[in-house]
């Protein structure tokens, strides 16, 4: 049950952005699109409940409910920001907004990199406690290898995500050297 909720829960995100969408950018309809896409927490909030519902009708903790844990974690700290990376690019596409940018070369790259660990680290953060808060309501008798296992990866996401903003700060991307003008024109008489 809970794995069907999972994908409900996923799908149902994917639904309510493109009707919030479609209502802000198609129909020109702000507010009403606000109003749904105000909505995508409520899949979260089902999806806790049932997780917890679960457990307490007996369920032996397993992978299910750590991925639960996982999924709202991640819809916690990074719901918003995909919402608004979706946002940019249909905005772009559909209604003349500006392209979508992301830094690609040295410092501003850097800080981009922090930035998204920083919310890799909040999701992870909200699953562990998640979990650990499913570990003590199972309580000692139960088995809850699984959730320490859940708990385990949600550390290595995060410390990958560190790693990953580590090496933009050390190893920074540089852009591309800008032709000299003198090799322009050389390059547009040579054709």
């Amino acid at each position: 049950m809970i794995v069907t909720l999972i994908i409900v829960c996923e799908v149902g995100f994917w639904v309510l952005l493109a009707v919030g969408f479609g209502l802000r950018y198609g129909l020109r309809m702000p507010r009403a699109s606000v109003a749904v896409l105000l909505c995508q927490p409520l899949l979260e909030a089902v999806l806790f409940v049932a997780t917890v519902v679960d457990l307490k009708n007996g369920a032996e903790p397993d992978w299910k409910h750590g991925l639960a844990a996982a999924y709202i974690g991640y819809s916690v700290a990074l719901g918003h920001s995909t919402v608004k990376w979706v946002d940019v690019r249909v905005a772009h596409r559909f209604a003349g907004g500006p392209p979508p940018s992301t830094p690609k070369y040295g410092v501003a790259r850097a800080v981009h990199e922090w930035k998204v660990a920083g919310l890799w680290i909040l999701a992870c953060a909200v699953a562990l406690a998640l979990l650990q808060a499913a570990i003590w309501y199972v309580g000692p008798d139960g088995s809850t290898a699984s959730l320490v296992q859940w708990q385990q990866r949600m550390l290595f996401v995060a410390g990958l995500n560190v790693v990953i903003a580590l090496t933009y700060t050390v190893f920074p991307k540089k852009a591309p050297a800008a032709p000299a003008r003198g090799e322009r024109r050389e390059s547009a008489v040579r054709r």
